[in-house]
């Protein structure tokens, strides 16, 4: 890059790094008497995370916070049920193996490729089971990437439609798993990630669009009803497993996709600013 070349700046999505380089002259250029170009102006930081994307929810609480929130959030694209498939391939990609994902309840990391419907394949778990509040795969809730994780479909259908609680029996191709008849424990690594996605689904869907308000509550067996459980639990969990690496990862590729992001990936502090 020459003298009078400006520097490229690189830009991740809303958190931007900006690098900028001193431009070397060379000592000879002193000792013919040619002068050094002026030094460029150093650029200023872009704003932080929370100045620009979550700016609206800055010092709330409670209800005011949840509302915030959910105005931000809603600003998002919206992806087809096929669509999720691909998208699954790029937000759960083994960051050890770029060709395969990593399954949510079982942990196994399997090949992209090896999606669809059979015992053995990998298929388009919906952490916030569709059924309750019956919104299926529709645009919006059924097709939010920030709930949809890959997983075995024996898992899968294991899971079922069950709320979110401590206890059962071990879930076979899931260790750590567990499940009972009204409910489903997580393996311990990612007990967080799905209190998370719980309450983003919470927040971001709140009657509007022509779908349920989905809300959580302290019960399971919630049924059909758009709620899911449970959040005495769900809180725990959010407490005992912060975001690690992966997550936070999934969240900065979500917000690439679907131009909205998991606040509580970001903060997760505002669970108990809201669920007090």
């Amino acid at each position: 890059m020459s003298a009078h070349q400006r520097q490229r700046r690189w830009r991740r999505p809303v958190l931007s790094i900006v690098a900028v380089a001193a431009i070397a002259v060379p000592t000879a250029a002193y000792a013919s008497g040619v002068q050094p170009p002026p030094a460029e102006a150093e650029t200023p930081a872009a704003a932080p995370l929370d100045d620009t994307y979550y700016e609206g929810a800055l010092g709330k609480t409670g209800a005011e916070l949840k509302g915030a929130l959910h105005t931000i959030i809603s600003e998002q694209t919206k992806l087809s049920y096929d669509e999720v498939w691909d998208a699954l391939k790029t937000t759960d990609e083994d960051p050890e193996n770029p060709d395969n994902v990593v399954l949510l309840y079982s942990g196994r990391s399997q090949a992209k490729g090896d999606n669809g419907g059979d015992a053995d394949d990998w298929n388009r778990e919906h952490v916030w089971a569709k059924s309750h509040g019956d919104f299926g795969t529709a645009t919006g809730p059924g097709t939010d990437i920030h709930h949809l994780r890959p997983e075995d479909v024996t898992v899968n259908s294991t899971r079922g439609n069950l709320d979110f609680d401590n206890g059962g029996d071990p879930v076979d191709e899931a260790a750590g798993s567990r499940v009972d008849g009204d409910s489903f424990e997580p393996r311990a690594e990612v007990k967080g990630d799905v209190a998370r996605m719980i309450l983003y689904m919470a927040v971001r869907y709140e009657g509007g669009d022509g779908f349920p308000d989905l809300e959580p509550n302290d019960r399971v067996d919630n049924g059909s009803a758009p709620a899911m459980g449970r959040l005495s639990v769900l809180k725990q969990w959010n407490d005992q497993d912060p975001p690690d690496a992966f997550e936070k990862t999934r969240n900065d590729k979500i917000f690439g996709i679907q131009k909205n992001r998991n606040p509580f990936v970001d903060h997760p502090e505002w669970v108990a600013e809201i669920w007090k």
